[in-house]
């Protein structure tokens, strides 16, 4: 006897909710930054190797793609430390009703963004 029911929701029936776009970009900005965090140790051990490989790098992060690249890890590191108190708080058992979930997700993904609006204006005043 055949069983004709799918056994998991489909990808063309499941509705996406905040909580699922907050989870699965923790995940991805988790392997953004260990990316991330190797290209600046990497950077960091130039400085051993020379003046010219140095200024090599340096002058891409200057480039405007290098803006951009600066930019985005500074979101994503934003995302990743805002997801983490939120499933900190939810460890803790606190905000597991609906409407909490949707707002504390929402609360994630707003603050990144503003959490890297304000790195880098201040990063603009001090450099």
């Amino acid at each position: 006897m055949e069983n004709k029911q799918p056994l998991s929701p489909h990808i063309q029936i499941y509705r996406w909710h905040i909580s699922s776009l907050v989870s699965i970009s923790h995940r991805i900005t988790g392997i953004i930054n260990i990316i991330a965090i190797t290209f600046i140790c990497l950077w960091t051990s130039c400085l051993l190797l020379g003046e010219a490989n140095y200024q090599l790098i340096n002058l891409f992060l200057t480039s405007l793609f290098g803006k951009f690249f600066i930019l985005a890890i500074t979101w994503s590191f934003s995302f990743q430390v805002l997801s983490e108190i939120r499933h900190l708080i939810m460890d803790l058992g606190y905000g597991y009703e609906l409407n909490t979930t949707k707002i504390s997700g929402l609360l994630v993904i707003f603050g990144s963004v503003i959490l890297t609006i304000i790195f880098y204006l201040v990063g603009n005043i001090f450099l």
